[in-house]
């Protein structure tokens, strides 16, 4: 089994920062990508981005791409997700997930966090 807490969600305003951390543990060896999903109220479950552990590989979907970054630090099996220039359109509950290969469709992935939410102020 695979753990996943996700921290640093909060409030606020348009054109600001926040960081959200994933810390792993458990048998992580087992994972091989770790990805970032947000959902919005009444929306689909929505790929953010991703990153493998080995190389860093990342991939990013087009809506935060030059806005969202995604790095790791494997000494502390954490993966993080740095958001600049937030807009109201990405509040939503930021969940990381762990999957054995780099992809961006949700079902592939193995291991979920419980959320931490988001919420950007117009």
């Amino acid at each position: 089994q695979v753990q996943l807490v996700e921290s640093g969600g909060g409030l606020v305003q348009a054109g600001g920062s926040l960081r959200l951390s994933c810390a792993a543990s458990g048998r992580t060896f087992m994972t091989y990508a770790m990805g970032w999903f947000r959902q919005a109220p009444e929306k689909e479950r929505e790929f953010v981005g991703a990153i493998t552990w080995n190389f860093g590989r990342t991939y990013y979907a087009d809506s935060v791409k030059g806005r969202f970054t995604i790095s790791r630090d494997n000494a502390k099996n954490t993966v993080y997700l740095q958001m600049n220039n937030l807009k109201p359109e990405d509040t939503a509950l930021y969940y990381c997930a762990a999957a054995p290969k780099l992809v961006s469709t949700s079902a592939e992935y193995s291991y979920w966090g419980q959320g931490t939410q988001v919420t950007v102020s117009s």
